[in-house]
Parts: C-alpha cells; sequence; structure tokens
C-alpha cells in the first residue's frame, strides 16, 4: 500500500511503518480502494472524492455518521457518477485545497495524492492523536474531509444534500 507519511506540525515525520501501524483493517482496507479505484479510472490522481467512496463501501460508522435515509444511497450516486457527468470536469485537473503540494505515486501507472487528500489523511491522523486513539478511524478520516470545504469529497457530499459543516461538527463528539 503506497500512502503519503503525513506529519503533523511541530513533530517529526512520521514514517510509513509508522503510519501503517496506526491505521484500522478497516481504514488501510479504504486507502487500498481508493488506490484500485483511481487506477480504473484512469485517474491520475487518488483524491478525496475516491477516499468518500471507499470510506462509504467499506465503513458502517462511516455510513452511520452520514445519517438515516436515503443519504447514503443520494453520495453513493454521485459517487459513481464521477466518471460520467460532472466528475469528467475533474479529469486531468489537480485536486487542490491549497494545503500542500501533490504527491508522485510511486511506480509506474501509479497514482499519486491529490494536495486535499494528503491534508485529510494528516488530519485524520492528528485527529485521532487529539482523541488519544491509537488508530485512526474511518470516522477520523470522515471528519477531516468534511472540515475541508474546498475538496472533492464535500463538493458530492453538497450535490447529495448532506451539509458537511454540520457532519463535522457532528464528528468532533465520537
Amino acid at each position: 500500500m503506497q500512502i503519503p507519511t503525513p506529519r503533523l506540525p511541530g513533530q517529526p515525520a512520521v514514517t510509513r511503518a509508522e503510519l501503517d501501524a496506526r491505521l484500522t483493517v478497516e481504514l488501510a482496507s479504504v486507502i487500498a480502494g481508493a488506490r484500485r479505484r483511481a487506477v480504473r479510472d484512469g485517474d491520475r490522481q487518488i483524491d478525496t472524492a475516491h477516499l468518500l467512496h471507499s470510506l462509504i463501501e467499506t465503513d458502517p460508522e462511516v455510513r452511520a455518521a452520514l445519517g438515516p435515509g436515503p443519504r447514503v444511497a443520494r453520495v453513493l450516486g454521485y459517487l459513481v457518477q464521477r466518471s460520467i457527468g460532472y466528475g469528467l470536469r475533474w479529469q486531468g485537473s489537480v485536486e487542490d485545497s491549497g494545503a500542500l503540494p501533490a504527491v508522485r505515486g510511486t511506480g509506474p501507472g501509479a497514482p499519486g495524492w491529490s494536495p486535499s487528500a494528503v491534508a485529510a489523511l494528516e488530519g485524520a491522523l492528528e485527529r485521532a492523536l487529539l482523541r488519544g486513539a491509537n488508530r485512526v478511524a474511518g470516522v477520523d478520516l470522515l471528519a477531516s474531509l468534511a472540515d475541508d470545504s474546498d475538496c472533492r469529497a464535500v463538493e458530492v457530499l453538497r450535490r447529495a444534500g448532506v451539509d458537511a459543516g454540520r457532519l463535522g461538527r457532528r464528528m468532533e463528539d465520537v
């Protein structure tokens, strides 16, 4: 699994092995799924929409956090449409909310990471550390995604009728 190595401000860089040890099995599966989705779609980068899609498919806590009713189905519907319709405008562009530089993939054909996706992973790690958890969970990543109002994942949530700001505030209590 090739994931960026997040670095918390004021702390030494976290090694890949340390990060892998801090991920729940579910979150490691989410990251692998996001990578497969990006490769399959021919995307140059793993972006926050890839992460959100994989999170919803993999993690029941994330689905529950999105709320009752058809919300999950609406969000998944928009995520499926990323390869057609409005998602086409994302192809060939870099998702960047200004947080970090892009992270290149390793190996031929391996997608890199969008700056927003790297920032989301770093935010999830920081959130887990702040709540005293030994492992980063899917809800940590969901909260971090919801905090970046300019990322593609939040655009998808908005289009599906999910208030990302409210979702992020609810996640603070989890």
